[in-house]
């Protein structure tokens, strides 16, 4: 038997145009920007940087296209350590994300286009059996086909394999990937959407984190921004706190930078709270950088921030 190791992440890179501004515009306006940059993103690949970084032996599944973007996709993982298992869609672009970063608070907002990650199906999925059955941890998201992750977290679950479900980008989906999920991993924005009330307390979590696990899910973690994450679950119920060592410049892919840090641990075989706690210093450090995939930080920076506040 093929012993399990390191994590296995599905879901779609895009390339990142990042344009800081005061303020968004609104319909038929044209402002003025203050920075511009393109660079890696998309969740699960924004993940698996996160997840290699951090010391996981990390493989990602996705589709890119034959371009430019594909291009960068590619020396993104060999830079960062990623294994990429990709297919190659000719007629489908690379997708891209449009952020705009408010410079002085540093909130974001992003329009995703997945590209030829749309495409990402069963027999991609199929074709993948192996890879993710494998895997110590495996993880995924909402950006790629919903058949396609939820056909990935049953192959995974069949497995024994720990899975890991970020319900984003917000939306609606099947009842069935609560049961598949190990930990389910919202923001407060998704949390919302999922138990149809505001979550951005501890009470609000703890009511939140109630209805996930009831659903199915094994353990909760919501994020929440500046205040941490809430671990839920039949045994914990506890606020784990954010943790930074610079000022916040860009929040935009700080849940990626929790996921990342967190299935790390998770594969090392670190208890919840402790991988919730490496998750959120990768999380903190992460945010004090501009950018998505590159401010993703490596291992010896988690470790330190750690060390510091006495982790």
């Amino acid at each position: 038997m093929t012993k399990k190791s390191g994590v296995v992440v599905l879901g779609i890179f895009v390339a990142d145009t990042t344009y800081l501004a005061e303020r968004m515009p609104v319909i038929g306006e044209t402002l003025m920007g203050r920075g511009f940059s393109v660079g890696p993103g998309g969740k699960g690949s924004n993940q698996a940087v996160a997840a290699a970084r951090a010391g996981a032996e990390t493989t990602f599944l996705s589709k890119i296209g034959k371009d430019t973007f594909g291009e960068l996709a590619q020396s993104t993982y060999r830079e960062s350590g990623v294994k990429a298992q990709l297919m190659i869609e000719e007629a489908e672009p690379t997708g891209a994300a449009f952020i705009y970063v408010n410079d002085t608070s540093g909130e974001n907002a992003i329009i995703v286009y997945p590209g030829a990650a749309g495409k990402i199906d069963s027999p991609f999925i199929e074709e993948n059996r192996q890879t993710i059955e494998n895997a110590k941890v495996f993880v995924t998201q909402m950006e790629q086909p919903e058949e396609a992750a939820l056909q990935a977290l049953r192959i995974a679950k069949g497995a024994g394999v720990t899975t890991v479900f970020n319900p984003a980008p917000a939306s609606r989906f099947s009842p069935e990937f609560f049961e598949l999920c190990d930990y389910i991993v919202p923001n407060e924005t998704e949390a919302e959407a999922i138990v149809g009330f505001p979550v951005d307390s501890f009470e609000t979590a703890q009511k939140a984190g109630e209805i996930l696990c009831d659903k199915g899910a094994g353990v909760a973690l919501i994020t929440l921004g500046e205040k941490g994450v809430y671990v839920h679950s039949k045994e914990i119920r506890a606020m784990v706190p954010a943790v930074t060592n610079a000022p916040v410049l860009d929040t935009s892919g700080a849940g990626d930078a929790f996921i990342g840090g967190f299935t790390a641990a998770l594969s090392e075989n670190q208890d919840v709270v402790a991988a919730t706690r490496f998750g959120c210093a990768t999380a903190g450090i992460s945010v004090s950088r501009r950018g998505t995939a590159p401010s993703m930080p490596q291992r010896h920076e988690i470790d330190d921030l750690l060390k510091n506040v006495g982790y």
